[in-house]
């Protein structure tokens, strides 16, 4: 069912715990990562459902080039496997995709994969997912500063600055509402650190292939409850400063 009350949120996953996940059960490590992309499916869907706005997932980090040869080739053939598969499925439930980081370092099939998939599924107008591949977010800044002083010819304010590079970073998706890391590690791992600067951010023990929609819903109802103050004071204390006056 799907609820007006998420409508316009931005929600992030770091999807952890795969490997751990496959290991405990003396799988192999690529087990995991085949249970991780079930996994991502069902949130996908499940988000969609319940009316979020625009979904990011952490798929592959600039970082998780240093893991073994073979694990990052199935990797990569688990994400055209899933694109393959997915993207008309995502077209009929008016989902865009779009993927972010670094695409000069990818094995040309996976790269045009990505790029049909994009183009198939541009004109959806529900759930904006976005899958982060080859990610740095200190990588995405740097060259969101510099595209920006070099477009400004040096002749621009901070806030002009400021706007244009969070524009570059982030565009229609905007900042980031909740962030939510699975596998129990409490840390970003340079995961949307710009567009994050005021997320709620919510940590959870299960390991992605277990995070389910049941898990979702909690991870939303816990930031519904949540007061954002974006730097400013509670509610109630303004309410009384404002009554002494």
């Amino acid at each position: 069912m799907q609820s007006s009350s998420n409508n316009g949120l931005h929600v992030a996953i770091i999807m952890d715990g795969n490997g751990r996940w496959a290991t405990r059960r003396s799988l192999p490590r690529m087990a995991g990562h085949r249970a991780g992309l079930a996994a991502a499916r069902r949130i996908v869907e499940h988000a969609s459902d319940i009316g979020i706005r625009c979904l990011t997932l952490y798929a592959f980090s600039s970082d998780n080039w240093r893991r073994p040869p073979a694990e990052v080739r199935s990797i990569f053939w688990l994400l055209r496997a899933f694109l393959r598969m997915e993207t008309e499925r995502m077209r009929q439930r008016g989902a865009r995709l779009e993927v972010i980081g670094r695409r000069d370092r990818l094995p040309p099939p996976v790269l045009q994969a990505i790029e049909k998939s994009e183009w198939m599924t541009a004109a959806g107008r529900g759930i904006h997912l976005r899958v982060a591949i080859d990610y740095s977010s200190r990588d995405a800044i740097l060259h969101a500063a510099a595209s920006a002083v070099k477009a400004a010819d040096g002749q621009t304010s901070r806030d002009e600055l400021r706007q244009a590079m969070a524009h570059v970073l982030a565009g229609d998706a905007g900042d980031v509402d909740l962030l939510i890391r699975t596998g129990g590690e409490k840390r970003l791992s340079d995961f949307l650190l710009w567009e994050s600067a005021y997320a709620e951010l919510v940590f959870t023990e299960r390991m992605w292939p277990e995070f389910d929609e049941a898990d979702l819903d909690s991870a939303v109802e816990e930031f519904q409850h949540r007061e954002r103050r974006f730097g400013g004071v509670p509610a109630p204390v303004l309410s009384i400063a404002g009554g002494a006056r």
